[in-house]
């Protein structure tokens, strides 16, 4: 079934949309991450222009994330207050990147700029995550004990305006998840991203949360940071197409329960590793995209 996109200005197949949404809102559910840093290259390969799938997926993250919240909430897998915290961040770092965003889109050189913006950062967040999964893997294949981190107290304990977090065991500053939440901002309005690429690894490695709360917290941030983004990028840049919206978040939504439910099951290792390798491997046809020779060498548009 076809249907016209009236922002994009082009026809797709409605089917493949949501089947497509629908994997990334399962991956979302599962693992903690909005999963527009997949979704967006997807858009852009199906031809659809960069600045309309960035600024019109984060409305996809924001009804998958809060689907997949809801799943993790009723297993007590929330840290409500450090949710609210990232938050915090998130709509400061929001806001400042919309502009950006604007900015870049006046200049005629946002395609280029969301390009290398995955470029980089798919491309080093593939490798440290298939580095870190093969070496567990080999660590379990020779029998030797799992790699373990140790709860100590690091930087995020000695700065100033320390406050407690009962659902996570933690007694920390508040400047490093405000930090996080500013940069995840940042990132969902530049990319189009929930930013669960960022927060996940940097609430487990350097706030030190429970993995059990981690996903539920990174979801509930990226559920107001992203719709922040998606009423700013309304506002401001008249980029977010409703029609492809409503077909994201109808397939996200549904997505985003059946991952849920899977992702308490599944080992973390192999979970890492397919993921890592989903990631690297869009870096890889982003990369290539960037720098092979298009069939037409000069294009008309208006």
């Amino acid at each position: 079934m076809s249907l016209y996109l009236p922002i994009a200005e082009m026809s797709v197949n409605a089917l493949l949309i949501i089947l497509v949404s629908g994997g990334i809102g399962f991956l979302s559910g599962m693992v903690g991450v909005g999963g527009g840093f997949i979704l967006t290259p997807a858009l852009i390969f199906m031809g659809i222009p960069p600045s309309v799938a960035v600024a019109t997926q984060a409305s996809q993250i924001t009804a998958s994330s809060f689907s997949g919240v809801i799943a993790h909430a009723r297993r007590r897998g929330l840290d409500l207050r450090m949710g609210l915290l990232l938050s915090a961040g998130g709509v400061v770092g929001s806001t400042f990147g919309v502009q950006i965003f604007a900015i870049m889109k006046a200049l005629g050189q946002l395609d280029l700029l969301i390009t290398i913006f995955y470029v980089f950062f798919l491309g080093v967040v593939g490798a440290l995550m298939l580095w870190e999964s093969l070496a567990a893997l080999q660590r379990r294949a020779k029998g030797g004990p799992p790699a373990r981190r140790r709860r100590k107290r690091g930087w995020a304990h000695r700065l100033p305006l320390r406050m407690r977090f009962p659902q996570s065991g933690l007694f920390i500053s508040v400047i490093p998840p405000i930090g996080i939440g500013v940069l995840t901002g940042v990132l969902a309005a530049i990319m189009g991203v929930g930013g669960g690429f960022i927060a996940v690894p940097a609430m487990i490695y350097l706030l030190r949360m429970p993995t059990g709360v981690v996903v539920g917290t990174s979801l509930f941030s990226i559920i107001i940071i992203t719709a922040l983004v998606t009423v700013l990028q309304s506002a401001q840049t008249q980029t977010v197409d409703l029609v492809l919206a409503v077909l994201l978040i109808l397939g996200g939504v549904i997505g985003a329960q059946f991952g849920a439910r899977l992702g308490a099951r599944l080992k973390a290792e192999e979970l890492r590793i397919i993921l890592g390798v989903i990631v690297f491997a869009t870096a890889l046809l982003l990369l290539w995209d960037l720098v092979a020779q298009p069939s037409e060498l000069y294009v008309l548009s208006r």
